[in-house]
């Protein structure tokens, strides 16, 4: 379960802040790093799903209804915390942004964490506010270097050696 909370959970609101910054060609340097990093965790959760569901093939007497509800109520709880989070960072919004729109995200991405394990949505209904985020979680993240532009060099510089 800790693939589904902390790698699938937490740090979205983080990670959208960010990246909606870099969307708006803010903080680009640090977007495009926020960008590896969800790629990361995305492959940690996506692991972390895969066990779950073949422990849950190979041991289908440990899926009973108490261990999903139990499941179901560490999730709400992930889900709390962060709603603190976003409260915290945006007690006033910025950038089009409000802390109940994270908090609609993160019911969102709650719901597609229980839907991957196969227990029920803890919101019904919940929808997406940043669908631009479905975007860059689910595209390819591979990047070849040799196809940027080097944007971190100074020009125009000289060293003495007085």
């Amino acid at each position: 379960m800790f693939a589904c909370i902390m790698e699938g959970l937490f740090f979205y609101v983080g990670f959208t802040q960010i990246l909606a910054l870099g969307r708006q060609n803010k903080m680009t340097g640090a977007a495009e790093q926020y960008q590896y990093i969800l790629r990361d965790e995305s492959m940690h959760l996506n692991f972390g799903v895969d066990v779950i569901n073949q422990i849950k093939l190979e041991n289908p007497h440990l899926w009973t209804a108490d261990f999903r509800a139990e499941i179901r109520g560490l999730i709400q709880k992930g889900v709390d915390l962060e709603y603190r989070y976003a409260e915290d960072t945006m007690p006033r919004g910025i950038l089009g942004m409000n802390a109940n729109q994270f908090k609609e995200y993160l019911r969102f991405v709650a719901n597609r964490r229980c839907q991957q394990i196969g227990i029920e949505v803890l919101f019904p209904g919940a929808e997406n506010p940043f669908p631009w985020m479905s975007e860059l979680i689910d595209l390819k993240k591979e990047k070849n270097f040799f196809e940027t532009r080097v944007t971190e060099y100074q020009t125009g510089g000289a060293l003495a050696w007085d």
